[in-house]
């Protein structure tokens, strides 16, 4: 009788000991995430506070690059596209932009990104 107490308590330090290996282990992954324009905005909505965005490349087409814990392994790819709702304007800011996705693609977020002279509504979505 005296055995099951220590079994048990032994059992419960194994689980806590792997638990905390495994976090532990987490790796960093990076996702592009076009030009830079609201780039920890972005990044953040996407994978959260801990994530650490960074904009590099040639001057002029600076890319915005989302660091973030992906865990030991990834999770399961979902496919994204990409579509738009037309052009972001002062009376369709980046909010209005976003509602628009939304209302047009199921589960779409969208941010308004400059191209040229052009300031495009642009959406991802699960598809």
């Amino acid at each position: 009788m005296e055995r099951i107490p220590s079994l048990v308590f032994f059992a419960s330090l194994l689980i806590i000991f792997v638990t905390v290996v495994n976090q532990t282990r987490a790796i960093s992954c990076d996702e592009s995430l076009g030009l830079c324009k609201k780039c920890d905005e972005r990044c953040k909505a996407k994978h959260g506070p801990s994530c650490i965005s960074k904009c590099d490349g040639e001057v002029g087409m600076l890319s915005c690059t989302c660091t973030y814990e992906c865990g030991p392994t990834l999770p399961p790819k979902r496919n994204v596209c990409s579509g738009g709702t037309g052009m972001c304007s002062g009376n369709c800011p980046d909010k209005c932009c976003d509602t628009n996705c939304a209302q047009k693609y199921n589960g779409g977020r969208g941010f308004c990104n400059s191209l040229g002279n052009y300031n495009l509504c642009q959406c991802e979505y699960p598809c």
